[in-house]
């Protein structure tokens, strides 16, 4: 999981923040600010200054926060001059937004504020709907408003084209100030009180926030149209309540809760997608009637609240749909305030010391938590209390029931603030100037009136202990450091920090071992230098056991026979109909020949009509076993050779969970064994990944891509590593990332083994926790009546009302469960609202009948209608796998190298695109540092789905509304290229995925259909035309030798039909590069293959040999260079 952050801020306004994986304090330097307080969220951080006005800072990122601007030209056809400006009256504006209602000329479109830079000039989108325009990107209709097509007709009377222009977020970790209204009267008061959340409303549109005020006045404001696109936000809208309001808190939900100056509290209700303002308040009484609600913090599922008595209470029975809760439950503490952020983890700064506390023991069973910890990170040295210490000082500051003069100062120490009864009074002299300022800076130091006293010499001035005693320093004087005196907090905010229940932290013991300034002169290790000295270790213990070895070479060796049997219970799913779970007995049997090798053979025995039988398979001849996860049995698939061409594996199933991991781990070690197959995988393995997200590998043969004499695939040798991946993607120099099905970024260790696979199966060391978040999706149809409209009461002939996506399997809300035991859920159901073809605002979608094409709004001829409901769950595990942070991503692509080619370079070429579409190219990536070092992003004029880069750094890439674009100029010397090439599509089809080999393109439309792309070649990369090569295909990839590797989306066997099935493309030769035929392999359940490391040749002869080098003589060639009767296509530039 990565680390985030904690954000507090002491009594001197300044902002420190605390990482889940650290142990001490960093101090946010910006722009000598002081802040009264602040609230943080994931991607930013909210706060009011001392000066009162509000300030965000939104955190750096490789990927930048881009804007699009659009505006359109819009011209009638004159039968004197052609298209020209002059419209008709009843026309819209020739430069109008997309509804023409608007005036937009394009000098009149400016930035929102200061933080807000120009990326481009206004330039002409020439892409329509995936397809290239006309040259000057004019789109045609019959008249305003109209469907547009980009071919002119001789009824196209009116036309249009779209501008576009790009701004840039250019105030990325630091404060940014939030402008002021333009209005004086619709300028809110200054605000006391400020909370950021509801980023996880039910069913909220991804990257939204909610941003609550109270001003001084006991008024709550609300910010409109904070959103990732927009971190500003557009205008305060005022929010009426009952009452004057004090505090108030949102939490990442739907919760908000304000505490009023009476003592009550009130809650928003009817807060949704559609209305995140919510409609209506509710009151909660205090805890007691003698002291009211002075703070009060919400969470996902919690409340929390602090009395005017400085006691603790926690609100019991809250959630979505009683926000209002049941009960208060009194706490053992006493605070100032709390704070609850993610996972419903609780903050709190002590009253009597100020010291900040965590809450530790917080789970879901147990929200309330069990005790009170105290962080004692350390804080980052500065000068910056002094100045500001003085700056008050100096101006005769003291804050209490009046001013006085500079000359008076009172600190008491700490073995004074411990004597009972009254203080003594002393007088305390204070150099510098006695002027009463003229003006009162603002300042967030809450004391009272410092008493007199003697004076004290400048070592007798330690922290105090308690608020009530506590004055300012005398000038010149900073605040202690020391490890004995810990930070006065004046607030703090956990709505970004992510803080799991078995997550260790190191915030609660206090940092040894070196001195500060040891400390920082220690030189960091960075991962190459850790990788280069593991591999001189390495390097000395094998040479130094080479030479303890060498005089006993002549030693015969020494061979054990031996025979080992291990036995057990377990069902197998029988062969003949009806097909059912039969209880056997199963006996592994190990046997050691005369050559060393082992050998085990896996018996199975079954009664049938009272006798008994049995099957038996040999291990050294297995060729996979897969984990079968569902949610009824802990089952497992043994496939060989013959079980695959027939699609009908071995299925076996144990009784609990434990039973099933040792028999799969054990079986896993004796075919590894049997195959002498140990350790990593090779750099040139073959990875995939099954659609239950179990991770797979195959060292290929040289035979394997063999023209003559190749070796069918179903025989190749698959082994499970441990993980959870939903993509995975290898680079021949061993480099390996995969992608998780929450879009976190994962690089490969280096290790073997994990999860499951424990002791001998699994490497001691570069196993790592790993976890992932999935959906599962359920749909709830209904059928128009004419009585009742539409209600869950179906036609016979109709789907359940609760069903699957196809409608074929019935799905309700309670009998629904994880996709298998290792999955537990995380969230409630809830309404998806991103479902293809859109929605309404309750998320229904409308169609003719069941099954056809869903449309978001309901019309005449539309008589059902369905909703998709989803629900989160989550698998934690263990694996070879580092987490590279902080960017989700959709999908990567790794440059597919031949070993010892020429051209191969210390860097490995990454490309990826990230959740929301933006293209990144990845720096600093090499074997000794696989995860690289920072991204650079690559601007695109829409989002992007599929990337691929080839091996002789073409890259080309899909948009998310099915278009192919190629990269130009993409070089080691210039990583992101310079331009991007609009490809058209194939006629009709929508592209969903691309990949580049050597020198072949192949994409994969919607459909399932495989395209080839004609005439690459180095002076043209980006061909001529699309050749339809095949159907019935879910992925595909392309390797470093042009070979060709699809997952197919069935294949019918002797037994039975597989859904997923590993095949490779026969027949790829330089002059057929799309091939002749199919070779299936493993399957099914898998769900995406790689071959992009395997570069394994075969030997080649001496008429192949020449071949290939008058092949590289005339530049490379993957096909004719003209389809007959194919036109030439011309790609077009897009200004980026």
């Amino acid at each position: 999981m990565p680390s985030s952050e904690l954000w507090a801020v002491d009594l001197f306004g300044r902002v420190f923040t605390l990482s889940t994986a650290g142990q001490q304090w960093e101090l946010c330097r910006d722009a000598q600010l002081e802040f009264k307080r602040v609230s943080a969220a994931a991607p930013c951080c909210w706060g009011i200054a001392c000066d009162n006005q509000v300030y965000v800072r939104v955190g750096a990122s490789d990927v930048p926060i881009r804007c699009r601007e659009e505006a359109y030209e819009n011209q009638r056809w004159n039968p004197m001059g052609g298209f020209c400006e002059a419209l008709l009256p009843s026309d819209r504006w020739p430069w109008s937004d997309v509804s023409g209602l608007q005036h937009r000329p394009l000098d009149g479109v400016a930035l929102p504020s200061p933080h807000w830079e120009w990326e481009s000039d206004w330039y002409v989108d020439e892409n329509f709907g995936g397809e290239p325009t006309e040259k000057g990107g004019w789109t045609y209709a019959i008249d305003f408003p109209h469907t547009y097509t980009r071919d002119k007709k001789w009824n196209s009377c009116v036309r249009r084209r779209r501008w576009t222009r790009y701004r840039r977020y250019k105030s990325r970790d630091t404060w940014a100030k939030i402008p002021s209204e333009d209005d004086p009267q619709q300028l809110p008061d200054p605000f006391s009180d400020l909370s950021v959340g509801g980023w996880e409303i039910t069913d909220e549109p991804v990257g939204r926030l909610s941003v609550w005020a109270v001003s001084l006045q006991g008024k709550v404001w609300y910010r409109e149209d904070v959103s990732h696109s927009n971190p500003e936000g557009s205008s305060w809208s005022l929010v009426d309540t009952p009452g004057e309001a004090v505090q108030i808190s949102c939490g990442p939900h739907d919760l908000l809760w304000v505490s009023l100056w009476e003592g009550q509290a009130l809650v928003r209700e009817g807060i949704n997608r559609n209305n995140p303002k919510g409609s209506s308040w509710s009151v909660v009484e205090p805890p007691t009637s003698e002291n009211g609600i002075l703070h009060v913090s919400a969470g996902v599922g919690v409340v929390w609240a602090v009395t005017k008595d400085r006691k603790v209470w926690f609100r019991r029975g809250v959630n979505s749909h009683n926000p209002c809760g049941t009960s208060w439950i009194e706490m053992v503490g006493e605070m100032m305030m709390v704070n609850v952020g993610l996972n419903d983890q609780v903050w709190g700064i002590g009253w009597a010391d100020r010291a900040l506390y965590f809450r530790h023991g917080v789970t879901q069973s147990e929200l309330s938590g069990k005790t009170w910890k105290a962080i004692v990170a350390g804080r980052e040295c500065d000068g910056s209390r002094a100045g500001s210490l003085s700056s008050l000082l100096s101006a005769g500051c003291f804050f209490g029931d009046e001013v006085r003069g500079g000359g008076e100062s009172r600190v008491p120490s700490d073995s004074e603030a411990e004597r009972p009864g009254p203080d003594p009074e002393r007088d305390v002299e204070v150099a510098g100037p006695a002027s009463a300022p003229a003006e009162l800076p603002w300042t967030n130091i809450d004391l009272k009136e410092p008493k007199k006293g003697p004076s004290h010499a400048a070592a007798d001035f330690p922290e105090a202990t308690n608020l009530s005693s506590l004055a300012l320093l005398p000038l010149g004087l900073e605040e202690p450091d020391s490890a004995d005196c810990h930070a006065l907090w004046g607030w703090v905010s956990g709505g970004g920090c992510a803080v799991e229940a078995h997550t260790t932290l190191k915030w609660f013991t206090a940092h040894s071992g070196l001195p500060a300034s040891m400390q920082m002169l220690s030189l960091p290790i960075t991962p190459a230098q850790t990788a280069a000295w593991r591999k001189q270790i390495f390097q000395q213990l094998t040479e130094r056991t080479q030479r303890e070895l060498e005089n006993f070479r002549h030693y015969e060796q020494a061979v054990e026979q031996s025979v080992w049997v291990k036995t057990g219970a377990l069902q197998w799913w029988c062969d003949w109909k009806p097909h059912k779970w039969v209880d056997v007995r199963v006996a592994l049997e190990q046997f050691t020949g005369h050559d060393g090798v082992r050998d085990s053979i896996l018996f199975i025995y079954y009664m049938i009509h009272e006798e008994k039988k049995y099957i038996h398979v040999f291990l050294n001849e297995v060729t996979a076993l897969v984990p079968v996860l569902n949610e009824a049995k802990h089952s497992f698939a043994v496939y060989t050779p013959e079980r695959t061409r027939q699609r009908w594996p071995v299925r076996l199933a144990a009784a609990t969970e434990q039973d099933m991991s040792d028999w799969l781990a054990l079986l896993n070690l004796c075919c590894c064994e049997s195959r002498r197959v140990h350790g990593r995988p090779s750099p040139q393995a073959i990875w995939s990944v099954t659609c239950k997200g179990d991770i797979f590998v195959s060292e290929p043969s040289p035979d394997l891509e063999a023209p003559e004499r190749w070796l069918p695939c179903d025989q190749m040798f698959w082994r499970q590593m441990g993980g959870h991946l939903r993509v995975v993607e290898a680079n021949s120099r061993g480099v390996v990332w995969g992608i998780g099905y929450d879009h976190t970024a994962w690089v490969y260790t280096g290790g073997y083994g994990g999860g499951c696979f424990q002791g001998l199966a699994s490497s001691t060391s570069n196993i790592y926790t790993q976890s992932d978040v999935k959906c599962v999706y359920i749909y709830e149809n209904q059928r128009w009546n004419p009585v009742t409209g539409y209600t869950s009461r179906g036609l016979p002939t109709d789907r359940y009302m609760w069903s699957d996506a196809t409608g074929l399997q019935e799905c309700t809300k309670a009998s629904t469960k994880p996709p298998s035991l290792q999955w537990a859920w995380v969230s409630d159901w809830f309404v998806d609202f991103s479902v293809p073809g859109g929605t309404d605002q309750e998320g229904w979608q409308y169609a003719s009948d069941f099954p056809a094409l869903y449309h978001g709004h309901k019309t005449m001829k539309d008589f059902v209608r369905r909703r998709c409901w989803t629900r989160k769950c989550k698998l934690v595990t263990s694996g070879p796998w580092l987490e590279v942070a902080p960017i989700a991503l959709g999908d990567v692509s790794i440059i597919p190298e031949i070993p010892g080619a020429h051209g191969s370079g210390p860097g490995i070429a990454l490309w990826a695109v990230s959740d929301k579409g933006d293209v990144l190219c990845r720096l600093g990536v090499c074997e000794l540092n696989p995860a690289g070092s920072s991204w650079l992003h690559v601007g695109t004029d829409q989002p992007f789905a599929s990337v691929s880069i080839g091996g002789c750094y073409q890259v080309w890439a899909v948009a998310r509304d099915g278009s192919a674009f190629y990269r130009g100029s993409v070089s080691p010397s210039k990583p992101a290229g310079d331009c991007w090439y609009l490809i058209p599509s194939p006629p009709k089809q929508r592209l969903k995925q691309v990949s580049v080999g050597r020198t072949a393109v192949f994409a994969l439309d919607e459909n399932g259909n495989l395209w080839h792309r004609q005439g690459v070649t180095p002076s043209y990369p980006q061909g001529t035309s699309w050749e339809h090569v095949s159907n019935n295909v879910r992925r595909v990839s392309v390797g470093p030798l042009d070979q060709v590797w699809v997952i197919a989306s069935k294949v019918q066997g002797s037994h039975s039909l597989s859904r997923g099935t590993v095949c490779r493309r026969t027949g790829v030769q330089p002059l057929e590069p799309k091939g002749q035929g199919w070779d299936y392999g493993i399957g099914g359940g898998w769900d995406h293959l790689s071959v992009r490391a395997s570069a394994t040749r075969a030997p080649r002869s001496s008429s192949q040999e020449t071949a290939g080098k008058r092949r590289g003589e005339l530049g490379l060639p993957s096909g004719p260079s003209k389809v007959a009767g194919a036109p030439q296509e011309t790609p077009n530039p897009v200004c980026c």
